[in-house]
């Protein structure tokens, strides 16, 4: 298990697909996205895990809706490290699909007694989990603040997040398709492939099938990791754990990964993209 170093600490929001267990695991600070069903509220990863939101969404005729965490409550998370760290570096999802950094800019803002340092990833779940992993072990062995930032700024333009989903109708509610919404039109007879582009979510590729989009991230992810024989990688799903594992089981043979982690993207992931999403994240060295 890996162990925070005492002079960095690493926070994060549960965006990123890191549940709280993830967290005491690598040594992070996971501050909750709050999920709403109705005027029930819930946050994520504490009150809310993935098989109770699922239960609640297929119970619910409307869907849930999200908000990010406040600056009172990043300011509860800094202040809990005041005398345990000699600074902060607080990783968050893209501004442009959540305002979570703006919460955290502003808290940094208000808190004096320790360097706070915000990075914005311009990704999302596990290709912001994995940035956060790669800081936290950077925390772990000793690096400064200074040396974490440099790390994550360089993870933020090598990372890539490639995904489908079985509707686009999740993402169109919930205001974050982006250039998708070219889609709707054949939403019905397609299974695209999306992917995470200057922050934002956008079409890549419009297969028909579903075999046929899962093969796709394959190729995709090929072609973007070339000849490395260091790759760090993910699986992400929305309550489809099969699914995950096989082509996780692809991944592992068919590249060099030197991690390879398969995880459910969570309840703030799976109100946006819904059951069904699926997708791999990865960078290589």
């Amino acid at each position: 298990m890996t162990q925070v170093s005492p002079k960095v600490a690493i926070v994060t929001d549960s965006i990123s697909s890191m549940t709280q267990v993830m967290g005491r695991q690598y040594g992070v600070h996971v501050v909750p996205i709050h999920i709403f069903f109705g005027t029930e509220a819930y946050r994520d990863g504490i009150d809310l895990h993935a098989e109770k939101f699922y239960h609640l969404l297929n119970g619910s005729k409307r869907l849930p809706t999200t908000s990010q965490p406040t600056a009172a409550d990043f300011l509860e998370c800094y202040r809990g490290l005041v005398g345990k760290a000699e600074a902060i570096v607080s990783i968050h999802a893209s501004q442009k699909v959540s305002a979570t950094v703006d919460s955290a800019r502003s808290a940094a803002q208000e808190l004096r007694e320790i360097p706070i340092h915000v990075i914005d990833t311009e990704t999302l779940s596990m290709g912001q989990g994995l940035i956060v992993i790669a800081a936290a072990q950077a925390a772990a062995a000793g690096k400064s603040a200074q040396e974490i930032v440099h790390l994550t700024e360089t993870l933020v333009r090598k990372t890539y997040v490639l995904f489908t989903v079985e509707t686009l109708e999740y993402l169109r509610r919930g205001g974050r398709i982006g250039g998708a919404t070219a889609l709707l039109g054949s939403a019905l007879k397609i299974q695209p492939v999306l992917h995470i582009q200057d922050g934002r979510v956008e079409p890549l590729e419009k297969p028909r099938t579903r075999t046929r989009a899962l093969a796709r991230l394959l190729d995709l992810m090929s072609e973007r990791v070339g000849t490395s024989e260091s790759v760090h990688s993910a699986v992400l799903h929305c309550n489809v754990p099969d699914d995950a594992e096989r082509l996780a089981a692809q991944i592992a043979a068919r590249f060099k990964c030197v991690e390879l982690l398969t995880t459910e993207a969570g309840p703030t992931i799976g109100a946006h993209g819904g059951p069904g999403t699926i997708g791999v994240t990865f960078y290589a060295d």
